[in-house]
């Protein structure tokens, strides 16, 4: 069973981090719906864009990181680098065509499912999560099912377009869980350097070999692209990865259920879009749900420091 990471204390930078993360992964929706361009083409150029932004920095600053983990010794932490690309890439390419098949409130519930394949991921690692971690990812997962409105059909199109995206919320835990190993001694520039190279990579082949065109766009369509590689790309799934240092894989997958509410608002006041009263219960039960896990994983963070600080002897400093 694998153990639980070592992590330092939360700190006002990671809070900060992790609010500026929600807020920008909230934009993400907002913006596809914006851009005229195939989902997929979209989630290639975010990567490769992100990677064109992190690569100068990485290389220059993190040269011998970057050998370390192409080494004997850190070639484990590499591997986790890849796999989370990987993993990162199967969720974008089950998540961002399940709307297609089926309707956006069904995918979009779906995907919230994220948490508690999280949940168990760490069971599966041999970790024990508290009461109150299982019982705030449940409210929140309800609440978010709640506030789409999941109308879930019985038509053959919508229920792979269903399959699809329950896929995705698999994909991005696993994403998260990865992501987590390797930032226990990787850096976050040579994490996101890595795991999104590999993504645009992996999304280009299924692009060509798709027939998914990534050019001759509109102006707005570039533009909305650039707004998701600095907001959802570079200020949201980085600073997510960077807060991996800090806070456990499951309390992130909940955090980021709060795209749902954060979108909505941004949906209000951008594009016109009211949200529907009915749904207003079900982001009270979400925003209730994280707060739950968050309070009950700092408790637990509590302990656990009291217990032990101790970094273990084989993990090597992490320069952030």
């Amino acid at each position: 069973m694998a153990p639980e990471p070592h992590r330092p204390p939360l700190d006002l930078v990671t809070g900060a981090a992790l609010a500026v993360a929600v807020f920008a992964v909230s934009s993400s929706a907002p913006l596809i719906a914006f851009a005229a361009a195939p989902a997929l083409a979209v989630a290639f150029w975010r990567n490769v864009l992100a990677v064109a932004v992190l690569s100068p920095f990485a290389l220059t600053r993190r040269r011998s990181e970057f050998r370390f983990v192409a080494t004997g010794v850190g070639r484990r932490e590499g591997m986790f680098c890849v796999l989370s690309g990987v993993a990162l890439a199967a969720h974008f390419a089950t998540w961002m065509p399940s709307a297609k098949l089926t309707s956006v409130a069904a995918a979009t519930a779906l995907v919230a499912t994220q948490p508690v394949w999280q949940g168990l991921i760490a069971r599966a690692q041999g970790r024990r999560l508290p009461v109150g971690v299982w019982a705030g990812i449940g409210v929140a997962v309800a609440g978010a099912v709640l506030a789409t409105g999941a109308d879930f059909t019985v038509s053959g199109q919508a229920f792979a377009g269903d399959l699809l995206a329950l896929t995705g919320g698999l994909f991005a835990a696993v994403y998260t869980a990865l992501g987590e190993r390797a930032r226990v001694t990787v850096s976050n520039a040579t994490y996101t350097t890595i795991c999104y190279s590999v993504c645009g990579l992996i999304l280009l082949v299924v692009c060509l070999v798709g027939g998914v065109p990534l050019s001759g766009f509109d102006t707005g369509t570039w533009l909305a692209v650039l707004a998701l590689v600095g907001g959802a790309q570079l200020l949201g799934h980085s600073m997510f990865s960077y807060a991996l240092r800090r806070v456990s894989a499951t309390t992130v997958s909940v955090l980021i259920l709060l795209e749902a509410p954060g979108a909505a608002l941004i949906g209000w006041a951008w594009l016109g879009q009211l949200p529907d009263p009915v749904t207003l219960p079900g982001l009270s039960l979400l925003l209730v749900g994280v707060a739950v896990v968050v309070l009950s994983s700092a408790r637990t963070a509590r302990r656990t420091t009291r217990v032990s600080t101790a970094v273990p002897a084989d993990a090597a400093p992490v320069r952030d």
